[in-house]
């Protein structure tokens, strides 16, 4: 079922129909369809072997604790903690949810969901490249896009950023195809497809600001039911999105840590790609390829600008700029540079089939582009070598909290404490570490646990020295960065009565993190008035 109205005679049309175009370049139906399907295909495979080399080699980080932290509570905790943080992750906490049932919680589990998203996304570009320029365009973006070392970052990483650029992509392809060749299912997969982009991440929603020039675009050029189709298709797909937008901002606080200033800007591409070595190269080519977008161009610039422009101007109230909210601007960087290159061997707009005249690229033209396409990926994916190696690392400044459970494994006996310090969620990590040792120690200061409260933390004991009469010996996990006060961030009556009462024995140093073991102090030596807590210890 077409929704296209038919144009005025000589009203100028800027729509290109699909299947005439390939068959006017001798393709039939199913060759479109190989066509498509090696497209998607193999820039996802090219992602997929990026990604999951060492998917569960690099230990989890803070913002991924908390996924697994959400994600193993039931439905009832769940709803519980999103009535005070997080209540935007909701749709994606319920997925890794439903996932750690099946998967288990290793790394590994935990990155399959993200890194299929991320494979799906470089596949999706290629698509997205041939619909709205060439296949080699596409292709070319695809692999490009593959082998951006962020890609591989945020590909193996437990939090929504994939799923934001796998549903960006596909509403944009989607809107690109029913601008095209409108159709009812057309469409109503683009009316889906929105609330998906709102539930990966708010920040991704702005992609309906390029979405909406298009239409405005096929308006102008004479398609009068369009319109009316788009305003359908947003106001029933932000009807999924509102409430959860409503219901999050009242919760911004939570990031409020994050003030950007003018350095947080000039890094912003370095950032944005996972290197300078590739960020530079993608944006020069990326401007210089706006230049042959034709009736693309403003679109795509908004797609690359105003995420960014609009999120640091509102950072102090909307606190959003952070570029792993805004990864979702990159393939438009990364599509823009594949026009700049493919344009070096011809045409990169789609001529209209009917166009009286038009050619088609002899054999020596589209194999100098195929190899074109090659040469440049290949060249890309050199440049980009060590900044994916640098992204399978651990994240910069983040602490070892797997050493440090290591650690603890090693050395604990019966009747020992975990108790922590610091300010980096130090006893969601551990627990997300210690989760299959049954013989870990307890954690003696916590009253309430972080699902009785509704939170990702717990309540500890207002009586420390009563909880802590249980325990013989003591495992303090502390990311103070003082090395001569380990006990910072931990309640002063708590580090009190830690003093008192033990003494620490010995202390291991880890990146950003310390491992200290205190034994209980025996009675004759508090008479004495030793203050053992004190005392140099050995690392």
């Amino acid at each position: 079922m077409s929704l296209h109205a038919p144009a005025q005679p000589g009203t100028p049309t800027e729509r290109t129909d699909a299947p005439a175009h390939g068959a006017a370049l001798g393709r039939t139906p199913g060759r479109d369809r190989i066509l498509s399907a090696v497209l998607f295909l193999l820039p996802a495979a090219v992602a997929s072997a990026s990604i999951w080399n060492g998917i569960g080699g690099r230990q989890l980080w803070r913002d991924e604790h908390a996924t697994w932290w959400a994600a193993t509570l039931s439905f009832g905790e769940l709803g519980s903690l999103i009535r005070s943080i997080d209540v935007v992750f909701t749709p994606y906490y319920v997925l890794m949810h439903l996932w750690v049932g099946v998967a288990g919680d290793s790394a590994t589990a935990l990155r399959v969901p993200g890194a299929l998203a991320m494979a799906a996304a470089a596949g999706l570009l290629a698509l997205l490249g041939r619909r709205m320029f060439t296949p080699q365009v596409g292709l070319l973006a695809g692999l490009a896009f593959a082998v951006v070392p962020a890609v591989t970052r945020y590909g193996q990483e437990v939090r929504p950023y994939a799923f934001a650029v796998a549903a960006v992509l596909l509403s944009t392809l989607l809107l690109v195809r029913a601008l095209e060749q409108p159709t009812f299912r057309v469409w109503v997969g683009y009316t889906l497809s929105i609330p998906l982009v709102g539930w990966s991440h708010l920040a991704s929603l702005a992609v309906l600001a390029p979405h909406l020039i298009l239409v405005v675009r096929a308006r102008r050029a004479g398609d009068r039911i369009v319109g009316w189709a788009y305003a359908a298709a947003g106001i029933l797909g932000l009807c999924f999105v509102l409430p959860m937008v409503a219901s999050g901002a009242g919760q911004s606080g939570q990031i409020a840590w994050n003030n950007p200033g003018v350095k947080d800007l000039l890094e912003f591409p370095a950032h944005l790609f996972g290197s300078w070595a590739v960020a530079v190269p993608v944006m020069v080519l990326g401007l210089i390829g706006l230049c042959f977008t034709g009736r693309r161009a403003l679109p795509l610039a908004l797609w690359i600008v105003l995420p960014p422009v609009a999120t640091f101007v509102t950072a102090a109230q909307l606190h959003l700029f952070l570029p792993r909210y805004l990864f979702f601007t990159a393939p438009a960087w990364v599509l823009l540079a594949s026009v700049a290159v493919c344009r070096i061997t011809g045409r990169v707009a789609r001529p209209p089939a009917a166009e009286p005249g038009a050619s088609v690229p002899g054999t020596a033209a589209r194999v100098g582009g195929w190899v074109l396409v090659a040469a440049a990926a290949g060249g890309l994916a050199f440049q980009a070598l060590p900044g994916i190696e640098a992204a399978r690392g651990p994240v910069a400044g983040e602490p070892d909290f797997r050493g440090a459970a290591g650690i603890v494994r090693a050395g604990q006996r019966e009747r020992d404490g975990i108790v922590f310090a610091g300010e980096l969620a130090e006893r969601r990590a551990l627990a997300y570490e210690l989760r299959d040792d049954r013989a870990r120690p307890a954690d003696v200061l916590m009253d309430r646990t972080p699902q009785e409260l509704g939170s990702f933390g717990a309540l500890e004991c207002p009586e420390p020295a009563s909880c802590l009469s249980g325990a013989d010996r003591l495992w303090l996990v502390s990311t103070s960065p003082d090395p001569g006060e380990p006990f910072t961030g931990m309640p002063e009556r708590t580090a009190r009565a830690i003093r008192a009462e033990f003494k620490v024995v010995r202390t291991d140093g880890l990146d950003s993190v310390r491992v200290l073991l205190l034994e209980r102090i025996p009675e004759a030596a508090k008479s004495r008035g030793d203050d053992a807590a004190t005392r140099k210890v050995h690392s």
